[in-house]
């Protein structure tokens, strides 16, 4: 029996990850599909009068056991990745896309949905009615036969390029390793910062050297400490050369392939260009209106950065450099001069943020908001030994499972994000989610506590809010649950919920030291606060310059010719990119846009959930308290556990009773008087 196909009699039904080998994979895929095709072909041939029931609530009862086996596999292909996953991957997503454009763009399965009405239907039915019509036609239901079949070509390859950008990035991160030799390589950097450095030494076969490797939690904070411009210079270029340095594994052609059949897709379907087929049912509509915001933002944070780039240059010749600051170069002076400006460094601060008490803090906060509880299982099965599970619970009524996944490893990629094992809905019984937070934190030596950065802190909490969002889900329909929004809606509840990070009612309880366990000073914790902002000009124009790049490769005019890299330069040109700053991905390593067609122009939904995320704190701020109950209860029904229940911005009026302002992000970011 091939466990992925079985009925799951695990604990929650968890994947049974001890069971579950390499091999089980394809046969598991190939059996699914079949079934999947097979249960959607009784769908299309069925002989009574379209209905809800028998046509939209078929389709969504359908694939059941390809959502097991693809969950499993692209979770663990992600964060456990293997030669063999890879290969298997680059077999399959083709193929998934292929099977998915078959019966998005079958005539008679379109018919059957168009025919249906929404007469007697609830608001939730006919919500999703109206998803599902939409998504036959943006998948060419309506296109001719030969349209039919090249787009179907059109999605198979762009699945293959995908899979092939993501494989190269993870070789390119694996590959990058800066070997430190002496003691006098590690000058400025922190005892935990060298410990980690270390560990990684071990891991790679470097005993008793030091090890930089290309992860963004190993090098944001070398670039602030080392001292050693050198090396700084040598991590930044390997950093930010993955995917361009190494002919074997560069994305440049793949980049510009992708970019190039989704216009093809886009203008198959009557859009001028893909930015305008993705943006138009978002809440942003246009490529327009996206421009509008980010350049809106853009001349504020441009001339903060210029004027803290100004200071930079001023320490440097203070002491004694004969050189323009460069992106190597910009963290570490901005260190020394948040040190100078607010009596703060990471050295001080980082012994108050250990892992343990973030997470302590991040579920408090939940229970506190929304009276939830979380307790640890060890007799739940697991995909790698350092997934943590908790059981997550209302009372007496169990939620869902949420597991953490919290630290480097090589067969990970880069960043953090939220997942699912399985989506909540309620079509045949209550399906409660099993979630899941994967982080690329530093691991510390056995017996040390893990500690963070506060921008690591910042990023569990995002995680969190977003594995929120998947666990309070409460709608009957799969196609609706929990994070299935629009794409700048999404970021809203992971980005709001970073706030309470930094409210002293927090950072108060959790921030306790390493050694003494006390609790952060009081005088300490001003400092932090104070400081929430510093360097935010930099931070925002190194954020902004990727999604204006990102807006500007699906919106131009592409050839046989394009080329990624030099639309790149062209557009950082053209907004006047300050010198001395590096974009916060380059199109090379872009996984946002190019594993995949998430964020394809949809960058930029960042910013545009923070709008409302700025605003949206605001409400809590007006009530007086940040836990204010009536407040959290409506942030609850109308944010955290509506799914894709209404449109966006109807969701956002529920909760605030307005539109949010732009006014609230600046304020945020510290960028008004700039404005």
């Amino acid at each position: 029996m091939n466990p992925l196909l079985e009925d799951w009699t695990t604990p929650f039904a968890m994947p049974p990850f001890d069971r579950i080998k390499e091999d089980h994979f394809k046969p598991a895929f190939e059996a699914a599909l079949a079934e999947w095709k097979a249960e959607v072909e009784a769908v299309a041939t069925d002989t009574a009068p379209p209905s809800f029931a028998n046509t939209v609530e078929a389709l969504e009862r359908s694939g059941e056991s390809l959502d097991k086996v693809a969950s499993v596999f692209f979770n663990l292909s992600s964060s456990c990745s293997t030669e063999g996953l890879q290969a298997i991957e680059e077999e399959i997503a083709p193929e998934l896309a292929k099977s998915h454009a078959e019966i998005f763009m079958d005539t008679r399965l379109f018919a059957r949905v168009d025919a249906v009405g929404d007469d007697g239907l609830t608001d939730e039915q006919a919500r999703v009615l109206k998803l599902y019509k939409e998504s036959f036609v943006r998948a060419g239901a309506r296109l001719d036969e030969a349209g039919r079949k090249r787009m179907s070509e059109v999605m198979q390859r762009l699945a293959s390029l995908g899979a092939q950008f993501s494989k190269n990035l993870l070789a390119d991160e694996k590959a990058f390793e800066l070997v430190l030799e002496t003691e006098a390589d590690l000058e400025g950097l922190s005892g935990a910062e060298v410990s980690a450095m270390a560990r990684a030494a071990e891991d790679r076969g470097h005993p008793g050297k030091w090890v930089v490797t290309a992860s963004r939690s190993a090098v944001e904070p070398f670039l602030q400490s080392s001292k050693r411009r050198d090396l700084r210079e040598a991590v930044w270029r390997g950093f930010v050369g993955r995917g361009a340095d190494r002919p074997e594994t560069a994305t440049k052609d793949i980049a510009a392939e992708t970019v190039r059949l989704r216009d093809e897709r886009a203008k198959l379907l009557g859009f001028d260009n893909f930015a305008a087929f993705k943006l138009e049912n978002q809440m942003a509509k246009t490529p327009e209106a996206v421009r509008g915001l980010l350049e809106r933002v853009w001349t504020p944070a441009k001339a903060a950065a210029e004027a803290d780039r100004a200071r930079l240059q001023e320490l440097i010749v203070e002491e004694g450099g004969n050189f323009e600051v460069q992106p190597w170069d910009w963290a570490y002076y901005a260190e020394i001069l948040r040190q100078r400006d607010h009596d703060l460094d990471d050295a001080e601060l980082k012994p108050y943020m250990q892992l343990e008490n973030i997470i302590a803090a991040s579920f408090d906060t939940a229970s506190r908001l929304f009276g939830l509880s979380f307790a640890e299982r060890d007799d739940i099965p697991r995909h790698h030994p350092d997934v943590r599970v908790w059981e997550v619970m209302r009372g007496d009524k169990h939620v869902g499972i949420f597991m953490g996944d919290y630290f480097v490893r090589p067969s990970k990629r880069s960043g953090a994000w939220m997942s699912t094992f399985r989506d909540q809905q309620a079509m045949d019984g209550e399906i409660r989610p099993i979630v899941i937070n994967t982080c690329n934190f530093v691991q510390a030596k056995e017996g040390e506590p893990v500690m963070l950065t506060f921008e690591g802190a910042r990023t569990l909490f995002h995680e969190f809010g977003h594995a929120l969002h998947g666990l309070m889900s409460d709608v009957t329909y799969p196609r609706i649950s929990g994070t299935s929004v629009a794409r700048d809606f999404v970021e809203l509840p992971s980005q709001l919920y970073e706030h309470w990070l930094m409210r002293p009612e927090v950072l108060g309880r959790y921030a306790l030291h390493a050694e003494t366990n006390e609790p952060m000073p009081q005088e300490l914790l001003d400092r932090v606060i104070a400081a929430q902002n510093f360097n935010m000009g930099a931070a925002t124009v190194e954020y902004l310059s990727s999604a204006l790049v990102d807006i500007a490769m699906h919106t131009t005019d592409v050839g046989e010719d394009y080329d990624p890299q030099a639309l790149e330069a062209s557009v950082l040109e053209k907004i006047g990119m300050p010198a001395g700053l590096g974009m916060r991905h380059r199109s090379a390593q872009f996984g946002h846009v190019f594993a995949g067609d998430g964020y394809s122009s949809g960058y930029y939904s960042y910013m545009w959930s923070e709008v409302m995320d700025a605003d949206a704190f605001g409400a809590f701020e007006d009530a007086g308290d940040i836990f204010d109950a009536s407040t959290a209860e409506r942030l609850s029904t109308a944010i955290y556990s509506a799914g894709g229940r209404q449109d966006p911005e109807l969701a956002y009026l529920a909760f605030r009773g307005r539109a949010p302002e732009v006014e609230a992000l600046l304020k945020r970011r510290g960028l008004l008087d700039a404005a």
